[in-house]
C-alpha cells in the first residue's frame, strides 16, 4: 500500500491540475469525520491537498470538540455538512426507546421503531436537533449540507425532519441536502453494485421530492455504492462514478486511516486505507481528467488548495 502524507506535508503533493471550462463540476464528499482519529487525519489530508468537494461530520460523538478544533482553519475550503447518526453510536442526548443502553440501533431495528413507534420517531427528531446544534456550536454557523450515516436522512418520518431543517437554515444561508437520486437508465450504464445504487435510488425518492417541493437545493446525481471491498478496484469504482452526466453529481467515499477507535467503532476499516491512498495519488487527477470532470463545491465554486 502506498505511503500517504499527513495533513501537514500536503503540500509535497501535485497539485491538482489547471482545468478549462470544458471540465464539468463533480463533489467528492469524505464521509464520517469525527468517527476516529485515523479518520479524521485521512480526511484533513485529503482537503489540505485539494482532494475532495465536502466533508460530512458526525457530530455525535464524544469526541467531536476536538476532531472539529483541527477542520475549524479549513472551513474556507471545502463544503462542511452534518453526517446525521442515529445508528450503531452513542447519542447526543437521551434517547430511551432508541438507544435505551445509550447506544443507537442498528439500521434495521431503527427502520422498525420508525414505522411502527411514535415515541422512537420524536426520538429522531430531536437527535437530528442536538446533532445540529453541535455542529454550530464548534462552527458558529450552520451546516452546508446535510446528509446521513447509513443513509438515514431519507428513511420515513427522518426525511421530512430534515428537509425541514433545511428550510429553515435556508431562510438565512445557503444549504443542501444529498439526495440519492439517480436516474435508473444511468445505474445500469454504469455496471458495478447495479441492485444496491437502484435500491437507495428508490430509498432516497422521498426525501428528494420533499426538497423540491420545498425550494430545498438537492445533487441530481449519486454515486458511490460499493461493496465496500479494499483492494485494487477501487480506482475501477470511482472511475466509473465519475462518468456519466448530471450538473451537480455527488460522489460519496470514505477515507481514512485504521486505528484502534475505528476498529472498535465501525466495520469499514482496510477499504478507508485503500481510497486514501488513490485519492492521495497521481492516478486520481488522471482519472478526473479523463473523464472530463473537476472537483467542485456544490455551488460551482473549485475547491481551495
Amino acid at each position: 500500500m502506498s505511503q500517504v502524507p499527513a495533513a501537514d506535508s500536503s503540500r509535497q503533493w501535485p497539485e491538482p491540475e489547471t482545468v478549462g471550462p470544458a471540465r464539468r463540476p463533480l463533489v467528492l464528499c469524505a464521509d464520517d469525520y469525527g468517527l476516529a482519529p485515523g479518520v479524521d487525519q485521512g480526511i484533513l489530508a485529503l482537503v489540505e491537498g485539494g482532494r475532495l468537494s465536502a466533508v460530512s461530520c458526525m457530530t455525535s460523538l464524544p469526541r467531536w470538540p476536538e476532531a472539529a478544533a483541527k477542520l475549524r482553519p479549513r472551513l474556507d475550503r471545502v463544503d462542511v455538512g452534518l453526517h446525521l447518526t442515529l445508528t450503531d453510536q452513542e447519542p447526543v442526548g437521551p434517547a430511551p426507546r432508541l438507544a435505551p443502553a445509550g447506544r443507537l440501533p442498528p439500521l434495521g431495528r431503527l427502520l422498525r421503531a420508525l414505522l411502527r413507534d411514535p415515541a422512537a420517531r420524536a426520538e429522531a427528531v430531536a437527535e437530528l436537533e442536538r446533532q445540529l446544534a453541535r455542529f454550530e456550536e464548534a462552527f458558529g454557523r450552520p451546516p452546508d449540507f446535510v446528509d446521513g450515516h447509513q443513509h438515514v436522512h431519507v428513511l420515513p418520518f427522518v426525511r421530512a425532519a430534515v428537509v425541514d431543517a433545511a428550510e429553515r437554515i435556508g431562510r438565512t444561508r445557503p444549504v443542501y441536502l444529498r439526495s440519492l437520486r439517480e436516474p435508473w437508465p444511468a445505474i445500469l450504464r454504469r455496471g458495478g453494485e447495479i441492485r444496491k445504487a437502484l435500491v437507495l435510488a428508490a430509498m432516497g425518492a422521498g426525501l428528494h421530492r420533499r426538497a423540491i417541493r420545498a425550494g430545498v437545493p438537492v445533487n441530481d446525481s449519486f454515486r458511490g455504492a460499493t461493496r465496500f471491498e479494499p483492494g485494487p478496484r477501487v480506482r475501477e469504482e470511482f472511475c466509473r462514478f465519475f462518468t456519466g452526466g448530471g450538473t451537480r453529481p455527488i460522489v460519496m467515499c470514505h477515507p481514512g486511516r485504521v486505528d484502534g477507535e475505528l476498529e472498535r467503532r465501525d466495520p469499514l476499516t482496510r477499504r478507508r486505507e485503500d481510497e486514501l491512498a488513490y485519492f492521495a495519488s497521481p492516478a486520481f487527477l488522471e482519472d478526473l481528467a479523463g473523464a472530463g470532470r473537476r472537483l467542485a463545491r456544490f455551488d460551482g465554486r473549485p475547491v481551495a488548495t
